[in-house]
């Protein structure tokens, strides 16, 4: 059975590609989702990507993640910085978990520095854009290998 890799990507990156493109830059979720797809095939994943500006639905997502997900790769957008249900919700589940940041968070605002979510996260990717994702797929699988 081809393992299955939540992809989850919080709020506002719904607007990638129009949103701060200076920081964020200009390919958007849907491409980035396209590109990851394609590449989670290769890989001999399969990938469950989706999209929430609501807390609990991204909690609701992960805590369904436990009947079927390998592992889960996680961009929490600005909930990285606040959300301890988020972590909670992470910490009940059992496979990997990388946290993926389009921006050098560590670059950015004081309070940007500190993520609830890499208290759980096996791996953090910061700064190398959309092919952070693609770095994580590649991590999950080699890991699930």
């Amino acid at each position: 059975m081809t393992p299955t890799i939540l992809m989850l990507n919080g709020p506002n990156l719904n607007l990638l590609g129009t949103r701060q493109p200076e920081v964020y830059g200009r390919t958007t979720l849907d491409d980035i989702v396209a590109d990851c797809t394609r590449l989670a095939g290769t890989l001999g994943l399969r990938l469950d990507a989706r999209q929430s500006n609501h807390e609990g639905v991204l909690v609701d997502w992960v805590q369904q993640a436990r009947e079927g997900a390998a592992g889960i790769v996680i961009n929490p957008g600005g909930l990285s910085h606040t959300s301890v249900v988020l972590l909670d919700a992470l910490n009940a589940f059992d496979g990997p978990v990388v946290e993926v940041h389009l921006s050098q968070i560590h670059r950015r605002e004081a309070f940007r520095h500190h993520s609830y979510v890499s208290l759980r996260a096996d791996g953090v990717i910061a700064g190398l854009g959309a092919e952070g994702y693609a770095a994580a797929l590649r991590h999950l699988a080699a890991r699930l290998a």
